[in-house]
């Protein structure tokens, strides 16, 4: 198993990889030995499994959604292009 540069024995830094299923089998069977006897790493590992849960649960509607609600129509940060083509007010654009 790989150990974090700080020399910490604990696993944050392949947490990620471990929910995605990413980790060589290796790696990943570490992982598990080390998760089943430390709280704060398990935690954090569920944690991460609960936001990837969440995350799947996106779709790319919801995205479009979010971006337009935030940025206005055509993600442009809720500004009005003005008729002359000029960029949006206070940006110096053209």
């Amino acid at each position: 198993m790989t150990v974090p540069p700080s020399g910490s024995p604990h696993v944050e830094l392949l947490l990620g990889a471990y929910v995605l299923g990413a980790l060589a089998p290796e790696e990943d069977a570490g992982v598990a030995r080390h998760l089943a006897c430390c709280d704060p790493c398990r935690t954090a590992c569920l944690d991460l499994a609960d936001a990837r849960a969440l995350l799947a649960a996106v779709t790319v509607e919801d995205l479009l959604d979010g971006i337009e609600r935030i940025d206005g129509p055509a993600g442009l940060g809720g500004h009005d292009v003005p008729e002359d083509g000029a960029g949006p007010p206070g940006t110096g654009a053209p």
